[in-house]
């Protein structure tokens, strides 16, 4: 049965119960005593895309997708570009003390080829970057987002003609044959101590000939993932967070464990994991959620582990090189 959000007049709620408490005196300890290697030892990069091939047409029947760090992406699909949860700057903070980037981004963001839509999954400053958004409107093109994260697009100055705010399992077309579904995730929202005024969501992004399902952030949902699965699967490429867990938040993030859950759940198709090596934010080491992924992976899940900036081709089947052992 296709729920849509929780809402009660002023914040939204997951359709699972879900749990965000934390223990900060236990976090502050790990801190402070953990010995893992959060932040890599050796600069990691630098990563180029290359702009010239990015630009050139997609064609009609391709399948293609670069991830540049984190939950961004360029997703090529049967002759469009969707560029995912863009974050360019260098923090994933609105303070110069937050979380910093491991590398720079693989591409400047005034290189990027002309794109058919920007999709949001929620508000955290670590998928929602003010200047990324403000650089990338005045392009004109299109933001898709679930509700409410359009108040702060129109705040920062982007037309509301170009935010579109969907609900979970709202459809909204894009041009002729291709189609974005808001559909759920279980996770939470906010920018300062006010949690859940704005919805988050995952997405279906379906072609004439292919389709994908872009994660955002979610916490383990089996039976929600089978749901969208059964609605709009078969994927042929599935992206879902598989870094930033932790025992005490494991309500709203995935591990590499809960991603493979849902990787069956949802049907299956090419894996790219999303949401590690770019940012610290948890106690596990910076690449412990890649090996882990690797080693629990069966043999029939065609993984894609890419290197920053670098585009692969869905049909050319599994890549499984290791670079950040490289």
């Amino acid at each position: 049965m296709k729920t849509p959000s929780r809402f009660d007049g002023k914040r939204y709620s997951n359709t699972v119960p879900t749990s965000m408490s934390a223990d900060y005196g236990l976090m502050l300890r790990r801190q402070l005593l953990g010995k893992q290697e959060r932040v890599p030892r050796r600069p990691l990069g630098p990563f180029r895309a290359d702009a010239v091939l990015l630009a050139e047409p997609v064609p009609a029947e391709a399948l293609r997708v670069t991830w540049f760090g984190h939950s961004s992406t360029l997703l090529e699909l049967d002759g469009k570009r969707f560029l995912t949860d863009p974050v360019w700057r260098l923090r994933a903070s609105p303070v110069a003390l937050g979380p910093k980037r491991f590398f720079a981004p693989p591409l400047p963001l005034t290189d990027l080829p002309t794109l058919d839509g920007v999709i949001l999954s929620h508000d955290h400053y670590d998928h929602l970057d003010k200047d990324a958004i403000r650089e990338l409107a005045k392009t004109g093109v299109p933001f898709f987002c679930p509700l409410g994260v359009g108040g702060h697009l129109r705040r920062w100055g982007v037309a509301g003609s170009q935010v579109h705010e969907l609900n979970w399992w709202q459809e909204i077309a894009v041009g002729q044959g291709h189609t974005l579904i808001a559909t759920p995730a279980r996770h939470f929202s906010g920018r300062s101590l006010t949690r859940n005024d704005t919805l988050w969501a995952s997405w279906c992004i379906l072609g004439p000939k292919h389709r994908a399902f872009f994660g955002g952030d979610s916490g383990p949902f089996e039976t929600g993932f089978r749901e969208i699965g059964a609605a709009y699967g078969p994927f042929n490429l599935v992206m879902l967070e598989i870094g930033a867990y932790d025992e005490q938040w494991a309500a709203i993030h995935m591990g590499p464990d809960e991603a493979l859950v849902a990787h069956q759940a949802l049907g299956g198709g090419a894996l790219l994991p999303l949401h590690w090596a770019t940012f610290n934010l948890a106690f596990h080491g910076w690449h412990e959620p890649a090996d882990w992924l690797v080693a629990a992976a069966s043999p029939e899940v065609p993984l894609l582990l890419p290197a920053p900036g670098q585009r692969i081709n869905i049909a050319d089947g599994p890549l499984p090189t290791q670079w950040w052992h490289e």
